[in-house]
């Protein structure tokens, strides 16, 4: 399990080829889903409260995010319907 943070725009100290998978954390919070779409890919992470976050990336830099999500299903299909 690696641990990546970020500052808000991109990942840091992060070579390009090396993304976050699950299990691992993204500003203290837990990778537990990933899905790409071409050059794209979305992590959905937990956060403390335990709502779900989706990160929007490529490669390294963070191009979207969204919070707040009930669960999982839901982020996933707003991730794969555009709204993110």
């Amino acid at each position: 399990m690696a641990a990546y943070m970020s500052d808000g725009k991109k990942l840091l100290n992060v070579e390009y080829d090396d993304t976050p998978n699950i299990n691992d954390t993204v500003d203290t919070m837990r990778v537990i889903s990933r899905d790409d779409n071409g050059d794209e890919y979305a992590l959905f992470l937990l956060e403390p409260n335990t709502r779900i976050c989706c990160y929007v990336l490529d490669e390294i830099y963070i191009i979207g995010t969204e919070n707040g999500f009930e669960n999982l299903s839901d982020a996933i299909e707003a991730w794969r319907s555009g709204e993110i």
